[in-house]
Parts: C-alpha cells; sequence; structure tokens
C-alpha cells in the first residue's frame, strides 16, 4: 500500500486548505483501514489532526474540531482533509497515513505514511 499527498503548497490566510492522499495498492486489504492526517510545523513535533475510521466515523483533534473535516471516497481509492481559516499557526508538512484498525482499533501506530507535502500559510 502507498499513500501519495496532493494540493496547493501555498493557502492564503482565512481560506481553506484542501489536501488529497490517493491510495494505491492492496485495495483488498485497505477496507479494514483507517486513514489519518498528521502534521509537523517548521521545528515542532508530529500533531495528530484527525482520521476516518474504516466504519467512516471521523475523529479529529478537539483543538483543530471546529475548522477540521476528513472524508474518504473510495471509489477513487482516497481520502481528503479540509481545513477551514487557516491562520500563520498552520504552515507545517501534512502527512497522511493509514493503519489496519480492525482487530484493535485506531491506534496510531501507522503502517504506511505519505511522503508529506509542504503547506504555506501567506497573503
Amino acid at each position: 500500500v502507498q499513500l501519495q499527498e496532493s494540493g496547493p503548497g501555498l493557502v492564503k490566510p482565512s481560506q481553506t486548505l484542501s489536501l488529497t492522499c490517493a491510495v494505491s495498492g492492496g485495495s483488498d486489504t485497505t477496507n479494514g483501514y483507517s486513514w489519518s492526517w498528521i502534521r509537523q510545523p517548521p521545528g515542532k513535533g508530529l500533531e495528530w489532526i484527525g482520521y476516518i475510521h474504516y466504519s467512516g466515523n471521523t475523529y479529529y483533534s478537539p483543538s483543530l474540531e471546529s475548522r477540521t473535516s476528513i472524508s474518504r471516497d473510495r471509489s477513487n481509492n482516497q481520502f481528503s482533509l479540509l481545513l477551514s481559516s487557516v491562520t500563520p499557526e498552520d504552515p507545517a508538512v501534512y502527512y497522511c497515513a493509514g493503519e489496519n484498525s480492525v482487530v484493535a482499533g485506531v491506534t496510531g501506530y501507522f503502517e504506511v505514511w505519505g511522503q508529506g507535502t509542504l503547506v504555506t500559510v501567506s497573503s
């Protein structure tokens, strides 16, 4: 299974950041996968933004919940992140990641990561 993020590298303040993660390989085995978005601001640690469970339920970090939406498109093997009202605190490398969560649930021990995409916020 491979993941590849895509989306604009530059977003203006107050606009909505939209990223997509394409899932390739193992389409039959990923039915039980939950998909996450994680980010790493410059000089800081990883921050889990949220995930969409294989059941379709979503979870968002409380600090970002009001601005975040994660969805999936199984027909096109991809999932997406929307982060609204971006601010100068949102620049980061954004990663998508996944794990099989049928047995143990969502643990954060991701089996697969995208390479990450750098997002800058500037007018």
